[in-house]
């Protein structure tokens, strides 16, 4: 086995070279996961549908993990880290350009009220961390869950969004799709 220590030392120029393709390689490959992972937002067109197809993703993530059983905890853990992954970056998108967007436009109360909403979420995840997979209060915790993302999704699908793509213009529609597929790839 080669000593890599005295290798390096005997051809430093071979170690940088390593460590310069090694980080290369890895920020391609972090470029990479972020196209995808971005690549169904961007692909949407206008802000509003590209949210709704993340909360149907999501929702799609929820009926995943219902159809497991308490016998497939590793199985359920890896739908959950899923999901985090999935409801911050559509978290980071709504509350750094969409929730900031109805304020400027008289919605301060609805953006609040779904921030708000947001730090339930953020409370269900941790909870559902702390709980092992195979408790039956598990579950029960993901049907509270999602009940409550649901209700979320409807106020924001039927009533909030609407009012604010009415009240954003063509112009207005367009840089906040611009932005919040920048948002969304940052946190991707």
């Amino acid at each position: 086995m080669v000593n890599l220590t005295s290798q390096a030392l005997k051809h430093p120029a071979s170690l940088a070279g390593a460590v310069a393709t090694g980080f290369v390689v890895g920020l391609a490959a972090n470029l990479g996961r972020k196209a995808i992972v971005q690549g169904v937002s961007a692909v949407q067109g206008e802000w509003d549908e590209e949210l709704k197809a993340e909360h149907r993703a999501t929702l799609k993530l929820f009926d995943a993990i219902e159809a497991t059983s308490e016998k497939q905890s590793v199985r359920r853990k890896m739908l959950l880290v899923q999901l985090k992954h999935a409801l911050s970056k559509h978290a980071f998108e709504e509350e750094n350009v969409v929730y900031p967007a109805m304020r400027d436009h008289g919605q301060v109360k609805e953006a609040d009220a779904l921030v708000h909403d947001h730090g339930y979420v953020k409370q269900y995840l941790f909870d559902l961390s702390e709980l092992s997979p195979e408790d039956p209060a598990w579950m029960a915790k993901i049907r509270d869950f999602r009940s409550d993302i649901e209700e979320h999704v409807r106020k924001e699908e039927e009533e909030l969004f609407p009012r604010l793509r009415a009240a954003l213009g063509e112009a207005g529609n367009k840089h906040v799709t611009h932005v919040m597929n920048k948002a969304g790839f940052a946190a991707a």
